[in-house]
C-alpha cells in the first residue's frame, strides 16, 4: 500500500489553486462529479503526473468547512526558507509567525494558511 494524495474541500477553485501555485504545486487535472461537485488535482513538479492534493469543490456550497480538532497540516520543504517567504509576502501570503526550529541544530519551519484555513507547514531543507 502507498498513499497517494491527500482531499480538502475548497470553496473557491481559483483562490486555491492560486494558493497552492504560490507554493510551487501545478494543476495536473480536473474531474467534474456531475453536476455536484469538482476534483482539482495538485502536485509538485517531481511529481510526475501523480497528484499529491485533490481540492474538491462542491458546487454551490458557500458556508465554510468546519476543519475540526484532529486536523494539523501538510508539510512542504524548500531549500530558502526566507526566499521563499518572501515571495509568499509579495502574493499576500503571510506566515503564521517568524520561521523557528523545534530542537537544537533542526530545521528552521514556519505555517501559512490556505484560503480556506488549513495550515501549510514549510520546512527549510537545504
Amino acid at each position: 500500500m502507498s498513499l497517494i494524495h491527500t482531499c480538502y474541500r475548497i470553496l473557491d477553485v481559483d483562490r486555491s489553486v492560486d494558493f497552492y501555485r504560490a507554493l510551487g504545486f501545478e494543476e495536473k487535472g480536473r474531474l467534474p462529479i456531475r453536476d455536484e461537485a469538482v476534483n482539482v488535482f495538485m502536485g509538485l513538479p517531481e511529481d510526475g503526473d501523480e497528484p499529491r492534493l485533490e481540492l474538491t469543490w462542491n458546487i454551490g456550497r458557500e458556508e465554510p468547512y468546519e476543519l475540526g480538532g484532529g486536523y494539523g497540516h501538510i508539510a512542504i520543504t524548500t531549500p530558502d526558507l526566507d526566499g521563499t517567504l518572501a515571495r509568499l509576502k509579495d502574493q499576500g501570503i503571510e506566515s503564521e509567525r517568524e520561521p523557528y526550529t523545534v530542537s537544537d541544530g533542526g530545521s528552521r519551519l514556519t505555517f501559512v494558511r490556505d484560503p480556506d484555513g488549513y495550515r501549510v507547514e514549510l520546512i527549510e531543507r537545504r
